[in-house]
Order: C-alpha cells, then sequence, then structure tokens
C-alpha cells in the first residue's frame, strides 16, 4: 500500500498537466478596439517570467473549437514589469464572434487563466481543460528566440 501511495505521488508531481499555477501565464485583462475584422487587442498578462529560461512568449486568439485566429509572439521576458499589456491585430473577427484569449509559457506551455467573450459585450475569465488545443504549441507562427 505505501509503494502505491508513493507511486501516486511520483505520477502527480511528473504530470505537466498537474503543474503549479504559479508556473503559468494568466490572461487577466482583454481589451479589444478597432472595426469587425480589423481589430486590435490589448491583453494583459501576469506570468512568473525569471529570463529567457522562463517567460511567457505568446498570447493567443482562439476560436471556441480550438482554431489559431491571430497569435502575438513576445520576444523577450518581463520580469521587472508584471503584469504586462502588450497589443496586437489586426485579429479578424466579429463584434459578436465569441473567441478564447490565452497565453503561453515558453518552458511550461498552456495552462493558465485564459479569457472569453466578444469584441462588443466584453471578456470573462476562464480556466480552460489542460488539454485544450494543445497542438496549436506547434503552429507557427512561433518564437525564433528572446531578446532578454
Amino acid at each position: 500500500m505505501k509503494s502505491l501511495i508513493v507511486y501516486a505521488v511520483i505520477l502527480l508531481a511528473c504530470n505537466p498537466t498537474e503543474m503549479s499555477r504559479e508556473e503559468m501565464a494568466d490572461v487577466i485583462k482583454v481589451e479589444a478596439s478597432g472595426n469587425t475584422g480589423s481589430y486590435t487587442f490589448n491583453v494583459t498578462i501576469k506570468s512568473p517570467d525569471t529570463g529567457c529560461d522562463q517567460y511567457a512568449d505568446w498570447w493567443e486568439v482562439i476560436s471556441p473549437d480550438g482554431r489559431l485566429l491571430y497569435r502575438r509572439i513576445l520576444a523577450h521576458s518581463h520580469v521587472n514589469e508584471q503584469p504586462f499589456t502588450r497589443s496586437g491585430g489586426k485579429v479578424d473577427v466579429a463584434p459578436d464572434q465569441t473567441v478564447i484569449v490565452r497565453a503561453h509559457m515558453n518552458n511550461t506551455g498552456y495552462g493558465g487563466a485564459a479569457m472569453r467573450g466578444t469584441v462588443g459585450s466584453g471578456f470573462q475569465s476562464e480556466q480552460l481543460d489542460s488539454d485544450f488545443a494543445n497542438a496549436l504549441e506547434d503552429e507557427p507562427p512561433l518564437p525564433n528566440g528572446c531578446a532578454f
């Protein structure tokens, strides 16, 4: 019985889907401006950046069925700027089209808080399933390094 408990603890400790929330990037605010089919998104992220070894390397806008609509690459860490806001676009969505905005860490991937909503009615925090649209992690555009 004791070995079974130890095995379960090891599995939980090694399972990346059970990673601590402190190791993930959270989207904490989303605002959008512009016109239908050409919106600029202002996304605020809180992430545990320590430098190029651990930083939020992008945020993205995706459809509820997991299609990538837009990705904003973050070229450097934000160690001394937390939370931080970065703009991106032109995002081709309609004002009433539901989208999800989430962030990605270079070393732990997806898993932090996301936001769901529409340009017209605003966005609310949402915790996505740990495996939701994880295949997008390999879809371009992707970062090609970290400046600092």
